[in-house]
């Protein structure tokens, strides 16, 4: 295992959960998302309890951020960042869209839910560069 700064980690993970926050509001795609996944403000406001949906949503987002680490080791900032984009756009994204396809979701909530994908490994691969 390669040494891994765990506090660029944890910043990576939580820079993630921060964009997922700005990313799935009211000011941004948070209607498109909701349009998509078929979910309305009641579902919302009664489904899941918040320390689950959140904490669970922290731990993944480390997840993902450690592995990612490890995936990178010590690349320089450009070439992390730009794994993120292909991680983001090529693994994931492109994962979901074949998810989509099947379960004949709209391409309004794969461009929603692979765009802020993307993005996340984006800054993970940003953070993670800059950070060793």
């Amino acid at each position: 295992m390669p040494d891994i700064n765990w506090l660029a980690v944890l910043t990576a993970a939580l820079s993630a959960f921060l964009l997922g926050g700005l990313w799935y509001s009211p000011a941004m795609f948070l209607k498109a998302w909701q349009r998509g996944a078929g979910l309305t403000d009641e579902q919302l406001q009664k489904g899941g309890h918040p320390g689950k949906v959140y904490g669970g949503a922290v731990v993944l987002s480390l997840v993902a951020a450690a592995t990612f680490a490890m995936f990178l080791g010590k690349l320089p900032v450009g070439t992390a960042t730009a794994y993120g984009l292909c991680a983001g756009l090529c693994w994931v994204a492109a994962s979901f869209g074949i998810n989509y396809l099947f379960e004949r979701k709209s391409l309004g909530l794969f461009l929603v839910n692979g765009g802020y994908h993307t993005l996340q490994f984006v800054l993970y691969g940003l953070i993670l560069g800059l950070w060793h």
